[in-house]
């Protein structure tokens, strides 16, 4: 039988993962940084958007086999490890303390809506999340197309804020690397965790 009790295991599950540190939260933290929370915004509401599609292709069934496929599966690692890569080299050809320094928000282009909706299917924390969420929190009690889309709604809910958290700490950190060398190690450090997260995509999707 369904109870909004019954959510609770789901809802603290998206939390934890929402919110530990992973590729969107690096480059939520980056954008933040270079462009400010307003610019952030499309970025922010993309994550949740593919998130949703990801989550809801896995709940019937269509991402568990897709990552079965061992072609599909090393053609999304590649595509992901290589955007990974071509954004740790951005970000360190911007440098993202830049507009810590002028005041202002950095002249480039933070990630698209559908840029970040298309990310999450590269992304390995994504489809950790979206798998095992879909394979141990689908509520009981409902119509499998009514429990998706509950789970769906649940899932997003709680990462929103979380989402909102990472962009957030970004956008205020940036005004506190006004000393050039603060911003040199925050820069190397940012661009070398998005290397590490480009690399961590051919670690096993179960682990």
């Amino acid at each position: 039988m369904f109870t909004l009790a019954s959510l609770l295991p789901g809802a603290t599950y998206a939390f934890v993962s929402s919110v530990t540190p992973g590729p969107n939260n690096i480059l939520l933290t980056a954008s933040g940084i270079s462009y400010g929370f307003k610019r952030t915004l499309p970025h922010m509401l993309g994550i949740p958007f593919g998130f949703a599609v990801l989550l809801a292709l896995c709940a019937v069934g269509v991402g568990a086999l897709l990552v079965s496929v061992p072609a599909a599966e090393i053609g999304l690692k590649i595509f992901g490890t290589g955007y990974m890569l071509w954004l740790a080299w951005q970000l360190r050809k911007n440098s993202i303390g830049k507009s810590a320094d002028s005041g202002s928000d950095s002249d480039g282009k933070p990630m698209t809506f559908l840029q970040a909706a298309m990310f999450q299917f590269a992304n390995p924390k994504a489809w950790v999340f979206a798998l095992t969420g879909a394979s141990v929190y689908v509520p009981e009690g409902l119509s499998l197309p009514i429990a998706i889309f509950v789970l769906v709604l649940l899932f997003c809910a709680v990462m929103f804020p979380c989402i909102v958290l990472w962009a957030g700490m970004g956008s205020t950190i940036k005004y506190y690397l006004q000393n050039p060398k603060v911003e040199r190690i925050f820069s190397t450090l940012i661009v070398l965790l998005t290397i590490y997260a480009a690399v961590a995509i051919w670690f096993p999707l179960d682990q």
